[in-house]
């Protein structure tokens, strides 16, 4: 039985809007229908979804998440995370590497791929590590682990200390057209540090990170990509340095992309309360100053995509404090909701702007065949209530963990329905 979803608002970039009816048969989308003359489908024999007034979108594409399983199922693992980001909208998750043990071989490509086909609800794509271990050493078999069916390398939650070690990873991607994906910190700026290296670390005593701890690794690696032709992608852009380094490598035409995360955008080191650990985040909440340049950055296409880093921690975790406590935060379950009142709604941005960034964008750049609503693609379909306003409410986190600054927020804008290759897998 296929699924109609009548009288939709659908978007695209340019913010065009239409009324469309959607068919979804099996795992494809079927048909896509103009709805603004009033006229309905037959329905006989399939399941109807009316969506009048709400936006039918195609499924949010996440290419930045941590679902910690294998190795801290404790603060989450592929069953709940994937829930977690269904709820969220998600149809597209691509997970990072720094589990125990970490992506780095065949075997736990398969673990991934297989425990997300048997106990997960939305298309989950691994990363594999650049080094092993993580460890800056020596590389992975890039060649073995792009067969098992990773989309691109990565040490994330570590930058790749050696210029050489990063020349060589990215030569080798290049030589098999994949990607590489860097987290970009030189650790002997930050070792120590919790928080920015600004106000609020100056206020609480606390030792700084400082921007050029990121953008040091951004500036040296856009050099290593134009040399090498590899794909460069830059992780979690949070200065105004790094910004302007990513905008100077396009316009020489180096192959570079990069993403920015809602709390970035969002959020500055003027907001933190206190020394509340679920404003612990890495990189750091910045200056306004950076927020703006993040923002611009965004606007202009120097970043390219939104992404959520969805970082989940247990409370018992997060409560030992600033210093001790873990870097990051949730993100799947308010990211549109958090973007679409904070810029959408005070006329920043169009709706057909941020839906472009979180669907058809990020399948741009990696070369995936989602984002899209158009006849015979995937039938990864979110629905959202843009009318809806409600408080982000820690009892109804899906997620295992519930760290999150935003508990209390009022947001409009809400995903409803979540449709995974044709399958509702939230409502």
């Amino acid at each position: 039985m296929g699924i109609w979803i009548l009288n939709g608002l659908t978007v695209d970039a340019n913010n065009v809007q239409t009324k469309k009816h959607v068919l979804v048969e099996n795992d494809k989308i079927a048909q896509v229908v103009d709805a603004s003359n009033g006229e309905v489908p037959q329905t006989a024999g399939h399941e109807v979804i009316d969506a009048a007034g709400k936006l039918v979108s195609p499924g949010f594409i996440d290419m930045h998440v941590h679902l910690r399983e294998p190795g801290f199922e404790h603060k989450e693992n592929i069953a709940t995370g994937t829930r977690s980001a269904a709820r969220g909208g998600f149809t597209t998750i691509a997970c990072m590497p720094n589990t125990r043990p970490v992506i780095d071989t065949v075997d736990t490509v398969n673990y991934i791929l297989d425990k997300a086909a048997t106990e997960g609800v939305v298309r989950v794509i691994p990363y594999g590590t650049i080094t092993k271990n993580e460890l800056g050493r020596e590389l992975t078999d890039f060649a073995a682990l792009k067969e098992a069916g990773v989309i691109g390398y990565t040490d994330d939650g570590v930058g790749v200390q050696s210029a050489q070690m990063m020349k060589d990873a990215m030569a080798l991607a290049a030589s098999l057209g994949m990607p590489i994906i860097a987290h970009c910190e030189d650790d002997t700026l930050v070792v120590g540090a919790p928080v920015n290296e600004g106000t609020f670390a100056t206020k609480h005593g606390l030792k700084g990170i400082p921007n050029e701890s990121e953008a040091i690794h951004v500036g040296r690696d856009v050099l290593l990509a134009e040399a090498t032709g590899v794909h460069y992608h830059v992780c979690h852009v949070s200065t105004e340095q790094s910004v302007r380094l990513i905008r100077h490598a396009k316009q020489f035409g180096i192959k570079v992309t990069a993403e920015v995360c809602p709390h970035h955008l969002l959020l500055s080191e003027e907001d933190i309360p206190g020394m509340d650990a679920n404003w612990k985040m890495n990189p750091p909440l910045r200056t306004p100053r950076d927020v703006q340049a993040v923002i611009e950055a965004l606007e202009d296409g120097t970043i390219d995509i939104i992404v959520t880093d969805h970082a989940p921690h247990t409370e018992e975790e997060k409560a030992k404090g600033m210093m001790m406590a873990p870097f990051g935060i949730l993100g799947f379950e308010t990211a549109f909701s958090l973007l679409y009142t904070k810029f959408v709604l005070t006329g920043k941005w169009t709706l057909g702007f941020l839906v472009d960034r979180m669907t058809k964008k990020p399948a741009d750049v990696f070369g995936l065949p989602y984002g899209t609503l158009e006849v015979g693609s995937a039938a990864d379909i979110t629905i959202v209530d843009l009318d809806t306003t409600k408080a982000v409410v820690k009892e109804e986190i899906v997620s295992r963990s519930k760290n999150t600054p935003f508990i209390g927020w009022e947001l409009q804008g809400w995903p409803v329905v979540t449709i995974a290759s044709g399958k509702v897998v939230y409502s």
